[in-house]
């Protein structure tokens, strides 16, 4: 009888633990492996998400475009594609900028916890400026020890990332267009520049996700009134270039 008794009260404390511990329930994973978020948050994450991911589809496919034209050869095609990808390369790389620039804002005034930061992984990149670059930020993450130190490094970072990757694809477009050098070394610059700012603007969003899950509720809706407004603005840019 008293075996029975002690076994109850094990199964009494088993059920116990298993409610404090949350064992067996079914686990919650975010979308893509991501940090869950609650449904304001993910709605401040995917105003952002989402016109910046159009926004690099649309810069993809029309590299891609281009190039396939150039294959086909239909030169005067191609090289005007380039010109509408280095148009869309703009747009996107104002809208990123505009976001690390709030971002920057925000964790400066209101951020008061520890904040993930991530590192740039320079093997994933592929043009000798950003293997370069990545190198270089790797170097000085080492020195900062303060999360929200090593967050501002890497805001600063991403933001010279897109400011130079943007740069050297102006400055390749702009001496292609007055030489009307056509070259395949031209082309590789193009595609290698693209592939290493897309990660960037990846960097940027995860950055960002980091972020919106570590703002207080409190300001919350001042940094999403401040998202909302530089998505804002690259929509009106976008309608007044279409019009144009």
């Amino acid at each position: 009888m008293k075996w029975l008794l002690g076994l109850g009260v094990l199964l009494l404390v088993g059920l116990m633990l298993r409610r404090v511990l949350h064992l067996g329930r079914p686990e919650v994973f975010s979308p893509k492996g991501l940090l869950p978020l609650t449904p304001e948050r993910e709605a401040v994450y995917q105003s952002a998400a989402r016109e910046i991911e159009t926004q690099a589809a649309i810069l993809g496919i029309s590299l891609n475009d281009a190039i396939e034209e150039r294959d086909a050869q239909h030169d005067d095609i191609a090289w005007r594609l380039v010109r509408l990808s280095i148009c869309e390369w703009e747009r996107l790389a104002d809208i990123t900028t505009g976001l690390l620039t709030v971002m920057t804002k925000h964790l400066e005034r209101l951020v008061r916890v520890a904040v993930p930061a991530r590192n740039l992984v320079t093997r994933h990149f592929r043009s000798t400026t950003m293997l370069e670059y990545a190198q270089l930020h790797k170097l000085l993450d080492q020195m900062v020890v303060s999360s929200k130190l090593r967050l501002q490094l890497h805001l600063r970072v991403l933001r010279g990332a897109v400011e130079t990757l943007t740069g050297e694809v102006q400055r390749a477009y702009r001496y292609a267009e007055q030489t009307h050098d056509r070259s395949p070394e031209i082309w590789t610059q193009f595609d290698l520049t693209f592939h290493d700012f897309d990660l960037v603007t990846k960097e940027v969003l995860l950055a960002f996700r980091g972020l919106v899950v570590c703002l207080p509720d409190p300001a919350l809706k001042l940094f999403a009134t401040d998202v909302n407004n530089v998505i804002r603005h690259s929509v009106r840019e976008t309608v007044a270039t279409a019009d144009w």
